[in-house]
This record gives C-alpha cells, structure tokens and sequence, in this order.
C-alpha cells in the first residue's frame, strides 16, 4: 500500500509561485493516476490538477489552468504542482492523491482515488 506525503506547502505573497511536492513511500507511483486537490477554508475540496496512470495525459480545474502545472519524476516516486501567479483565493490545503483504477475522463474526480496524503497548507495574502 502506497503511502503519500505532500511539502512544500507555505506562505506566499500574491503573484508569487511555490512548489508542493507529493512523495510516494511503502511503493512507487507507477501505475497511478495521480491528483492534485484543495480544501479551501469552509469550503468543499476540489480538483486542481491530476496526470494519468501512463503519466503522459494531464488535466487541471478551470482554477489551475494556466498558471499550474502538474509533473512526475522519472523514477516515479513524486508527483509536484508547480504554481505560478498565485492569487489569495488559492490558499487552501492541498492535497495529493493516487489511484491505480482512474480512467482518464474520471481524474477529476476525487472519489476515484483509493490513497490520499495529509496536506499541505498553502497561504497566498494579498
């Protein structure tokens, strides 16, 4: 079983860029369709962004496109999301998730995934 860890989380100031890391242990992320989603304070947790099982198909919300991108590493043992032109309404909590059954129409979809982290706190002030 799959364990995740996100980093990287943090404050930020608006218009700034930070990178959140999604690190894999007890396995690899080969064979994982793996998502990026946050929880807004009071609010419901939402897609952001998540690459396929192949690792070459990605996807992101409305919120995330164009200025998010999503990434694995070679070795498949960490997935990043890469933020740039933050803005205040993007602080959340961000989390990552993996799931070896996520079809591609389905990566949004958070219920799809089987393996979740514990989050990282992303602050952007304005």
């Amino acid at each position: 079983q799959v364990q995740l860890t996100e980093s990287g989380g943090g404050l930020v100031q608006a218009g700034g860029s930070l990178r959140v890391s999604c690190a894999a242990s007890g396995g690899t992320l080969n064979g994982y369709a793996v998502g990026w989603f946050r929880q807004p304070p009071g609010k419901e947790r939402e897609f952001v962004a998540a690459v396929a099982r192949s690792g070459s198909g990605t996807v992101y919300g409305d919120s995330a496109k164009g200025r998010f991108t999503i990434s694995r590493d070679n070795d498949k043992t960490s997935v990043y999301l890469r933020m740039n032109s933050l803005k205040p309404e993007d602080t959340a909590v961000y989390y990552c998730a993996a799931g070896r059954r996520v079809i591609q129409s389905s990566l949004p979809n958070r219920l799809q995934y089987d393996y979740w982290g514990q989050g990282t706190q992303v602050t952007v002030s304005s």
